[in-house]
């Protein structure tokens, strides 16, 4: 017998062996104490790297580890982010189909993946271009829709002109496309949206039940979503126009006698009726109208700004203030208008001293510097009759005050807008609408599911390839029987992702979730980038809930534990810190 190791013989013995025992294979129906471990899937983009591997060894490990303890029935499955833009772009390249192109892939990594040894469930494999996955994502869409939580509404987007497609907030970084770095237009389009911020107060709360995951992880998800309680207080125009009053949300309400001039987005609806008579003012906004709409990305540019002819009332002390148009105001955030009090926030104090606007210091403290803005509390002063309180007893006289007035009101603010899932593109899953003349948009039949993208297409860059098929595009309407079209829309690759862990507890289901999968549920240890933070994890507990509303799951949360496993480097590799 030779002593020595032949990994080539003993991995391949031993991986037979595994094989035709089905070592890794687990129930349906799990029995306590369980372990569902589960590692972020891959996009099958041809090899696996070294952050594959770091990512699937580390859940490989606790899979065995947890195999050896007596009692405890141990999942690991595995499947494939197969449908999405890089896909069609490298078909384009190869001069191939996507499917051909992403089906070898998927072969090539599997072998890797086998290759190594990982402890996985390969029965439960699914890919999520397969059209028994997207069967009940389109189901499930379809609920959403009889919920009024899928709505389709025009607006303005962020475009990427050289993938030709929508992209999500998130995916815009420094006012370029994540994955093109072509600069970002803004175009308006009708689009399908899920209503996540229905959910937007439990989001919130429900972090503070995940004592496993990360506090940061936490904290960004809080930020993203981004509630705050404030005010909202009335400014009325001193001259008529299209609207009598601006309201301005703020969380410094004890800053008002600070309050110098109001500021609006290029998008407000005064600023495009003042450029209606202004040519510079409309060369203004059609200049810094925004492609980025991230406050954090504003607020490292310049503060452009232009005067408008529009005073507004202080609604204390009646004095008349200018109205700008700034190129800091966001209007998908609050109103789109913000009541400027530069001695008391840092981008008012950058925009107040480039255009010399007045700078009223209201607020003091020890820790106050000239010559800067300071954001802190402290007690007042050059405020009337409000002078010597401090900042939060300021905000609470200040408020009912204006409640008195009926200039104000107490309310509570999130940054987190709903999510637009429609993206221009042929690799995806198609949005199951039919549009029809006379009732409108109209959801696909169950029975009909699913609306399988077609494969016999004319693949040509940068041109509507669903529309052009004219077996997809023309239907008839499943409520009046007349002429119709598809939607030629397909979904954000995002909503493919936020419910796979669900579909490998029964892949070849009938439904969407038989009452089976309750008995893995949670996900008792998620593995994953922490790049994927905000939007994966986010839309993941977003749609999860909505399962949940639905009853077909039982748990609050999808992940009773995230381990965000770090992140490859140029100069070596960084682990990010978890529990």
């Amino acid at each position: 017998m030779d002593k020595s190791y032949n990994p080539r013989w003993v991995e391949q013995k031993v991986q037979t062996f595994w094989q035709q025992s089905q070592a890794f294979e687990v129930s349906d129906q799990a029995g306590e104490p369980k372990s569902y471990n589960l590692c972020m899937l891959p996009y099958p983009s041809g090899d696996l790297h070294i952050g594959h591997y770091a990512n699937y060894t580390l859940g490989d490990w606790v899979t065995r580890h947890n195999r050896y303890k007596p009692g405890i029935n141990v999942m690991q499955p595995m499947g494939w982010d197969s449908f999405g833009l890089p896909a069609e772009n490298a078909a384009m390249k190869h001069q191939t189909h996507p499917a051909h192109w992403t089906e070898n892939n998927i072969q090539r990594m599997k072998l890797q993946l086998q290759s190594i040894g990982l402890a996985i469930d390969w029965s439960r494999e699914i890919k999520t271009s397969d059209p028994e996955y997207y069967h009940w994502q389109q189901w499930l869409f379809i609920q959403m829709f009889k919920k009024g939580l899928a709505y389709r509404k025009k607006t303005n987007v962020n475009w990427d002109p050289v993938d030709q497609t929508v992209l999500a907030n998130e995916q815009v970084v420094d006012g370029k496309g994540w994955r093109s770095g072509a600069p970002v237009q803004q175009k308006e389009i009708n689009s399908w949206f899920l209503k996540i911020t229905a959910y937007q107060d439990e989001l919130t709360d429900s972090l503070d039940t995940l004592d496993q995951w990360p506090e940061q992880v936490k904290t960004m998800q809080k930020n993203w979503i981004g509630r705050s309680s404030g005010t909202e207080i009335s400014f009325g125009l001193n001259q008529p126009n299209i609207i009598n009053e601006i309201q301005c949300y703020t969380t410094r309400v004890d800053a008002l006698m600070g309050c110098t001039y109001l500021a609006i987005a290029p998008e407000h609806p005064l600023a495009i009726e003042q450029a209606r008579h202004d040519v510079d003012i409309q060369t203004f906004i059609q200049k810094h109208k925004h492609t980025d709409n991230k406050e954090s990305t504003q607020s490292k540019k310049e503060k452009i700004g232009i005067a408008t002819s529009i005073k507004v009332v202080h609604p204390i002390t009646e004095e008349l203030l200018p109205v700008w148009i700034a190129s800091y105001v966001l209007m998908d955030y609050g109103s789109g208008a913000v009541m400027a009090v530069p001695a008391h926030d840092e981008r008012d104090f950058e925009f107040a001293q480039q255009y010399g606007l007045p700078i009223k210091t209201v607020i003091e403290h020890k820790d106050s510097e000239p010559n800067h803005a300071f954001t802190g509390d402290g007690h007042l002063i050059e405020s009337g009759a409000y002078n010597g309180l401090d900042s939060a007893s300021a905000r609470m006289a200040i408020t009912k005050d204006l409640v008195a007035k009926k200039k104000g009101k107490e309310c509570q603010q999130y940054r987190l807008r709903d999510w637009g899932v429609s993206r221009q593109r042929y690799w995806g899953c198609p949005i199951p609408i039919i549009y029809c003349d006379q009732c409108g948009a109209v959801p696909v039949p169950e029975e009909d599911l699913p609306v399988k993208l077609p494969l016999d297409i004319t693949y040509q860059a940068h041109t509507n390839i669903l529309k052009n098929n004219k077996g997809f595009y023309h239907t008839t309407c499943p409520q009046c029987q007349q002429p119709a079209t598809r939607e030629t829309d397909t979904f954000d690759t995002f909503v493919d992702s936020s419910w796979y862990f669900i579909r490998y507890l029964s892949p070849s289901a009938k439904e969407i979730a038989p009452k089976t999968v309750n008995s893995w549920l949670p996900v008792d240890l998620y593995i994953g980038g922490i790049e994927h933070a905000v939007m994966h994890l986010l839309y993941a507990r977003f749609i999860f809930k909505v399962m949940r509303d639905l009853d077909l799951v039982d748990a609050n949360e999808p992940f009773k534990r995230y381990f965000p496993q770090g992140m490859v480097l140029k100069d070596g590799v960084k682990m990010s810190k978890s529990k």
